[in-house]
């Protein structure tokens, strides 16, 4: 795996963190579901780095075996992540304690400041990395079962500065959250 496709699932996994932990924000207002969530985002690169990287692993997996193909997709769909297109998502399960704790957990590396208004939450996070990076952006819940958000990442590539800009949406799929375990504290 080249140092950009492994950049590619670094930011996927920042992704992850900002929406799963923004998920657990909660407030007077509206809460989220306990259970397990899709969360499916897309990401523009400024450099054009990160959708090359997306697209070289898509090819890569294009040119397995239909076995190897299926191993790989059931390898990543037992951690939640799933490809389809240019969307990507992620697939995370949040407990009943952590649906209704004011905090969000925080992540080994991570630092981040969630602030609710509403049922809007501005979020601003840094992680240590490698490579190291950080966002912020806001998440809007629509209702107990769905969200949607626009996020800025900047990170580093190559020991370039690179900035990613990532649209999500959120669904409660499921009260069960099967073999997916909770994010853990």
């Amino acid at each position: 795996m080249t140092r950009t496709s492994s950049l590619a699932l670094h930011l996927v996994a920042a992704a992850t963190l900002a929406v799963s932990t923004s998920a657990h924000a909660q407030g007077a207002a509206q809460k989220f579901r306990p259970g397990l969530w899709e969360h499916a985002y897309t990401m523009k690169s400024q450099s054009g780095q990160l959708e090359a990287a997306m697209k070289q692993m898509q090819d890569a997996m294009a040119q397995m075996t239909p076995q190897q193909r299926k191993q790989m997709q059931d390898m990543m769909a037992a951690q939640g992540v799933g490809m389809t297109g240019g969307m990507q998502s992620v697939k995370v399960c949040l407990s009943k304690e952590d649906a209704e704790r004011d905090m969000p957990p925080q992540q080994d590396g991570c630092d981040q400041k969630v602030r609710r208004t509403g049922n809007v939450w501005q979020i601003t996070f840094q992680c240590k990395g490698p490579p190291p990076s950080s966002g912020e952006g806001q998440m809007t819940l629509v209702s107990p079962t769905a969200y949607s958000g626009n996020f800025t990442l900047l990170t580093d590539v190559e020991g370039k500065p690179e900035r990613v800009q990532m649209t999500q949406t959120g669904k409660w799929i499921s009260a069960d959250c099967g073999n997916i375990r909770p994010v853990p504290r």
